[in-house]
């Protein structure tokens, strides 16, 4: 088999979103003839609460390697373990590449900072390397325009930072294509020498039969028949609480209307392990919907559990972002669950698409900042059609195609023919 080398500064037991597209790549690598190495830092060094379970996702064949990182300062200067880890990750994967004959290198981010590992390990070994873009790198927050803001430093340096990673790469791949335009746009000389590739979000069933193996039971609410429980989980993105106050302002409006909702908002908490580090709370009081239709857990709860929430409610709430680039991961995850979807999102989002052609769930779609008033005026409609599709929804019928179009199989097959 060709090796290939994943450095993934976060990995199992770590709960953040972003192992799964390491993981899910190493799972179905080898049925490609590509056995994988992964490289990450050891979990003693993350931030973030591990997660008892994840570890059994991990195929018990799959190599990890770990290598040290710096340990938090206090006070608080560098949190990111991909920069805590930065030097320690690159003396360990350039002893790789040298030992086992390396055939590619790739590096899904963020961490951010781990795509200059890419270049430095190219010029010194030789290696190949590519870049998935899990989120997009240059990228401009809310504030950043505001000199001398922690935005406005954020963006600076990731525009500073991302041509030295990109320059000498040989694939670029993200969940979307609108991930790597500005990448090519920034970086026109890649047009010649770099593979562009695009795979989406991909669900592995297996997780959800490993779910049910465990017994697992929900704890942050109990299923209640007589209403239509939502589940939306993960962090909150900060272009999405625009449209978000827009739809609180639609219920508030003909609560009547809403007496069978309840949105129960996971993980969307200030930072992961924060119990009282609401977001949506103040914004659901000022609306009047607080423990009524709107009930927020702010810390993050390990993957397992989330799809245990997931079962037990009985739909799944996704809400996008103002920026049309932004494609929720929880997608793939929600399709996988059996449970029908009641979306909001921008027109342009590629998950928009997904959802309407694989007639899993209802869109509402808007087209950015200037259209919010377009939620508003259609949720009511949009929620009472979801109660009228719901009633009929059967994934047994969908589940064949979406299953194949979104496997975690299928999107692996994908970078495989990239490579």
């Amino acid at each position: 088999m060709k090796k290939i080398l994943i450095i993934s500064p976060h990995f199992p037991p770590s709960n953040l979103t972003a192992v799964h597209r390491a993981r899910l790549f190493a799972q179905h690598l080898p049925a490609f003839g590509w056995e994988p190495i992964i490289l990450t830092v050891h979990e003693q060094f993350y931030e973030e609460a591990l997660d008892p379970h994840i570890e059994k996702l991990l195929s018990p064949n799959l190599r990890i390697e770990k290598s040290s990182a710096f340990g938090l300062s206090k006070p608080r200067l560098i949190g990111d373990v991909g920069l805590r880890g930065f030097f320690q990750l690159y003396k360990k994967a350039k002893k790789l590449i040298q030992a086992e004959q390396i055939t590619f290198l790739y590096i899904p981010i963020p961490s951010f900072y781990a795509a200059l590992l890419g270049r430095w390990l190219h010029r010194t070994t030789g290696v190949r390397y590519g870049i998935d873009y899990i989120d997009p790198w240059v990228h401009f927050f809310p504030g950043s325009n505001r000199v001398f803001s922690r935005h406005w430093f954020s963006t600076k340096i990731a525009s500073l930072l991302e041509p030295i990673a990109v320059k000498e790469a040989s694939l670029i791949t993200s969940v979307a294509t609108s991930y790597y335009e500005g990448v090519r746009e920034r970086n026109p000389h890649l047009l010649k020498k770099a593979v562009f590739g695009v795979m989406p979000w991909g669900g592995e069933e297996k997780d959800h039969t490993i779910v049910e193996q465990l017994n697992l039971s929900p704890y942050l609410f109990t299923t209640n028949h007589e209403k239509v429980q939502l589940v939306y989980a993960g962090a909150m993105l900060p272009k999405a609480y625009l449209p978000l106050e827009n739809i609180f302002k639609a219920i508030s409006q003909d609560e009547a209307a809403f007496s069978l909702l309840e949105l129960h908002f996971i993980g969307t908490g200030k930072t992961p392990n924060d119990p009282n580090g609401y977001n949506i709370k103040a914004l659901a009081e000022q609306y009047g919907l607080w423990q009524s239709i709107v009930f927020e857990y702010p810390k993050r709860i390990p993957y397992l559990d989330v799809l245990v929430h997931l079962n037990a409610a009985k739909g799944v709430f996704i809400l996008g972002s103002t920026e049309p680039h932004y494609t929720p991961s929880k997608v793939f995850q929600a399709i996988l669950s059996n449970k029908p979807i009641l979306a909001v999102l921008h027109q342009e989002s590629a998950a928009t698409a997904v959802i309407r052609d694989n007639q899993c769930g209802i869109v509402l779609a808007f087209d950015g900042e200037k259209d919010v008033q377009h939620i508003m005026d259609e949720f009511l409609p949009k929620w009472q059609k979801f109660i009228r599709f719901s009633a009929v929804f059967n994934p047994a019928s969908l589940r064949g195609n979406i299953a194949h179009l979104y496997s975690a199989k299928e999107v692996t097959h994908e970078l495989v023919n990239c490579l």
